[in-house]
């Protein structure tokens, strides 16, 4: 049986301690507490796994707090007892949202069979959301050596406690590493919490990384738990912390070193068991030299560096990615499988790819978007950047780079560009134009009739 952690509500200091008692010698932790207002606040500040409650209790009894649980989000299961048990109870309990509903007294064969059966299901709902999540998205694609390397790298580092710092640049697939780390380690079945260091503005990261309580700054309306408690028992992911100001490299290097945080606003610090990962485009020791970057903090973070390689340098897996992507953009929106002509997937590798894995990603998707049964190279030359776009009626435009308005100019620029292009291949043939970019006919007139472009005069 797996360890578990265990909150118990009951009024009665004697059933409180019997519980916790038998709890503790199976194994188990166990957190008590006398009242519903309590055990609430408890349940918002920590996962439990299972979260045992009487029903009659003094002020909001056990189904109010059942209640309260389910509209704050807290995921724990919930099984409630109490030694005045009815039907008209145990089904309004269920309702509510209870696991079960255990008759008091209470045997200890099983209250354990009930916290066994409550880590099973918190494992199934975990795996199943994790899979309905990923949809593969987590998966490393490669076939070539610049990639064996590094996953030579990861196989070696994942199994220990030590730190990772990944280097890459951006679209290199940074996170998608770290997470492989974090599958491969013996962290796998804890959380796996991430943060952009870059995308957080220095005046919340605080907040973000360590936590608040309600009311320690304007704003804070309730208590927020940070990124180092919610990856207690796993993995945080640091992303781009080059970008992470100097005071909070500081407190940061705290934690790091004494493995507890303390919350904004609170009184007490609560100790955190987490792997740190971190990764960056920027040169870390160039900055340690110039004091943009905290050198006791370098050498906590950079114990073992995997450096990426960017697309241009492994494009013998581009073929691969171009696959796996495609899989996983039809899935993901209900498209019948498109198959890449070979040409088409020689294009692509053609391309220098400056936006890396990510751009790539990109390209297939907007591919998909365009093509017609199959995507090919005439389709590619339109949707990269640095491909013509076509020209046609003194129209000539480069993709991804039209015009200097507002966006939706350049998208609109873009689509005028692409549909005459499609037309001119097409010979003016609007029902094969209109299939080649996946419009219906009529459709693809009402686009036409969007972007300027006059189809009569197209065709005559």
């Amino acid at each position: 049986m797996s360890k578990a952690d265990i909150l118990i509500v009951d009024d009665e200091a004697n059933t409180l301690a019997s519980l916790a008692r038998a709890f503790r010698l199976a194994g188990h932790e166990a957190t008590v507490c006398d009242n519903a207002a309590k055990a609430l606040e408890l349940a918002k500040s920590r996962p439990f796994d299972l979260i045992l409650s009487d029903v009659v209790m003094p002020g909001r009894d056990g189904l109010a707090l059942l209640e309260d649980l389910k509209s704050s989000g807290v995921a724990a299961p919930v099984v409630m007892m109490s030694g005045q048990a009815h039907i008209e109870m145990a089904v309004k309990a269920t309702r509510l949202g209870a696991m079960d509903f255990l008759e008091k007294p209470l045997s200890t064969d099983k209250l354990l069979l009930t916290v066994d059966n409550a880590l099973k299901l918190k494992r199934l709902e975990t795996e199943n959301l994790e899979l309905r999540r990923r949809v593969g998205r987590h998966e490393l694609v490669w076939t070539g050596e610049a990639m064996q390397r590094v996953m030579a790298q990861i196989d070696r580092v994942a199994a220990s406690e030590s730190r990772v710092c990944i280097y890459g640049e951006t679209g290199t697939g940074k996170e998608l590493v770290a997470h492989t780390l974090h599958e491969k380690s013996a962290r796998a079945a804890g959380p796996f919490v991430t943060l952009n260091c870059a995308a957080i503005p220095a005046e919340l990261i605080e907040s973000e990384l360590f936590g608040h309580e309600k009311g320690s700054f304007t704003g804070a309306a309730q208590r927020h738990i940070g990124k180092f408690e919610q990856a207690h028992h796993g993995t945080l992911f640091l992303d781009e912390i080059g970008d992470m100001p100097l005071a909070m490299q500081t407190r940061l290097l705290r934690v790091l070193e004494e493995s507890e945080v303390e919350r904004i606003g609170g009184d007490k610090p609560a100790a955190v068991d987490v792997r740190v990962v971190v990764a960056t485009h920027r040169n870390l020791e160039e900055m340690v030299e110039a004091g943009s970057f905290r050198r006791d903090l370098y050498h906590r973070v950079v114990v073992f560096p995997i450096t990426l390689p960017p697309l241009r340098a492994r494009r013998e897996d581009i073929p691969s990615l171009v696959e796996h992507f495609a899989r996983q953009v039809c899935m993901q929106n209900g498209w019948k499988p498109v198959p890449f002509a070979a040409e088409a997937v020689e294009a692509l590798r053609e391309y220098p790819w400056p936006g890396n894995i990510r751009e790539l990603r990109n390209a297939v998707e907007r591919l998909l978007l365009l093509a017609g049964e199959t995507v090919v190279a005439a389709t590619v030359e339109l949707a990269l950047p640095h491909r013509a776009a076509g020209s046609a009626a003194g129209v000539s435009v480069e993709a991804g780079a039209v015009g200097s308005g507002p966006l939706a100019q350049r998208v609109a620029e873009f689509e005028r560009a692409t549909l005459l292009a499609e037309l001119e291949r097409c010979g003016g043939h609007v029902t094969n134009a209109a299939k080649a970019v996946g419009l219906e006919r009529s459709h693809f007139y009402k686009k036409c009739e969007q972007v300027g472009i006059d189809l009569r005069a197209e065709r005559g």
